[in-house]
C-alpha cells in the first residue's frame, strides 16, 4: 500500500495572503515615505535612505509568502518539501535582491531629477 499524501493547498493559499497583504503594507509605506519626502525637499535625508526598517519589514514578508507560495505550488505537483524549497527559496532571494536593487535605482532617479529622470518611453 502506497502513503497518502496531502497537497499542501492550505500553504498555498496562506503564501498567496502573505504576499498580497504584505504588498499592500509595503505601497502604504512606500507611498507614505515618498510623500513625506516630497513636502521636506530641503532636509539632507536623501530618498534612497527611505529604505528603512519600516519598508524591509512589508518586504521581507512579501519574500516570506512568495517562497512559501512557490514551494507549495512545486509540492503540489508531487515533489518533496525539501526540493520544493531547495527550488523556491533562491528562486526567491535572486529576485528580491533584484527588485530591491531596482528600487533603490528608482529612488535615486527620483531624487536626481523628479518624475522626469525615469524615461517612460524607453519602456515600451
Amino acid at each position: 500500500m502506497y502513503p497518502q499524501y496531502a497537497p499542501p493547498y492550505f500553504l498555498l493559499f496562506v503564501g498567496l495572503f502573505m504576499g498580497i497583504t504584505s504588498g499592500l503594507a509595503f505601497e502604504a509605506v512606500l507611498k507614505q515615505s515618498a510623500q513625506e519626502w516630497s513636502k521636506n525637499r530641503s532636509s539632507a535625508i536623501p530618498l534612497a535612505n527611505l529604505k528603512g526598517l519600516a519598508l524591509r519589514i512589508p518586504f521581507l514578508g512579501i519574500c516570506i509568502g512568495v517562497c512559501i507560495f512557490l514551494a507549495s505550488g512545486v509540492a503540489i505537483f508531487g515533489f518533496p518539501t525539501f526540493i520544493a524549497y531547495a527550488i523556491s527559496l533562491p528562486l526567491t532571494l535572486f529576485i528580491g535582491g533584484l527588485v530591491w536593487a531596482q528600487l533603490g535605482s528608482v529612488l535615486r532617479q527620483l531624487e536626481q531629477g523628479g518624475s522626469q529622470a525615469i524615461d517612460l518611453d524607453d519602456i515600451r
